[in-house]
């Protein structure tokens, strides 16, 4: 194989400059370091940035140690190759440089540029995720905000998303996909917090003034009263809490329109020339509402 002499060699590296393809806002001469973007195997090309040694020690670890270097371990035709995409970088470098980002609105785009801030060591553009994760519509997908909320130890963002994932069925097969994503340790908390509403009402229902649901008699007739209608009640708000941990349907819809609950409200005692309702349909909506604003909202950390 007839291998190349310096100048022909310098020659390739000079046409190859001259057909790169640099990114508009990252393509002043005056930078000094390039880098590329992933190959688009599409295009068959990459996407070139042009930026400040300056900047890129700056605002990342990596690239401050990189520089640190010696300079024969620098490429041969002046180039970085990194593995993110064009989009990713572009978000990334526009955070360093200080220019306009675009809107972001979707976590397909936000969880590979976490990824290239974590693999650079880049706090600043870390900082403004965190605030972006914040605005919506990234606030409408709970789960996701959870997993990078947990993955970065940001409490405060943690605990809000925990707080939303309340109207959710953590058994629900399209949830699965979300959970599998978070550590050992952030899905036990999540779990935690879901039993914790369910169990914490399921005891109130069994304390005073909530009958235990056996058998008992009238305090009218001293007749025998089988309270099954308030056994079926329970259970029915114990297993949509399953579903909706954060309750509000219970209070809402269920205890105004499920047959379970307008059993209740129309339970008399048989015994003739009484007829005592069975149940204070004010009072236990009020005890329930009481008891479920008062259950915990959110992980402990």
């Amino acid at each position: 194989m007839m291998e190349l002499d310096g100048s022909q060699s310098t020659a390739l590296v000079e046409v190859n400059r001259e057909e790169r393809n640099y990114h508009p806002s990252f393509s002043s001469p005056d930078a000094e370091v390039v880098l590329a973007a992933k190959n688009d195997f599409v295009a068959k090309a990459s996407v070139y940035f042009r930026l400040h040694s300056h900047n890129l020690k700056t605002a990342s670890g990596f690239f401050r140690d990189m520089f640190l270097l010696p300079q024969n371990s620098q490429p041969d035709d002046g180039v970085f190759y990194l593995d993110e995409d064009a989009s990713t970088l572009e978000l990334l470098f526009r955070m360093i440089s200080g220019l306009p980002i675009p809107q972001i609105d979707s976590y397909d785009t936000i969880d590979p540029l976490l990824d290239a801030i974590e693999k650079y060591d880049t706090p600043g553009p870390l900082s403004v995720v965190r605030l972006l994760v914040m605005t919506p519509p990234l606030l409408g997908q709970p789960f996701r905000l959870y997993a990078i909320a947990c993955r970065f130890g940001w409490d405060t963002e943690a605990q809000y998303a925990s707080t939303q994932t309340l109207s959710y069925d953590l058994y629900d097969k399209e949830i699965r996909k979300y959970l599998s994503r978070l550590s050992s340790a952030a899905l036990l908390r999540l779990f935690d917090l879901h039993r914790l509403r369910r169990e914490g009402l399921r005891q109130r229902l069994n304390d005073p003034p909530f009958v235990s649901g056996g058998l008992a008699t009238c305090n009218n007739c001293n007749a025998v009263i089988d309270y099954h209608t308030w056994r079926e009640l329970k259970y029915k708000i114990i297993l949509e809490m399953d579903v909706r941990p954060l309750g509000d349907t219970i209070l809402e819809q269920g205890l105004s329109g499920w047959p379970e609950a307008l059993a209740c409200w129309q339970a008399k005692c048989v015994q003739t020339g009484c007829s005592r309702a069975l149940y204070d349909k004010v009072e236990t909506l009020r005890v329930i509402r009481e008891c479920i604003e008062t259950l915990p909202r959110s992980i402990t950390t």
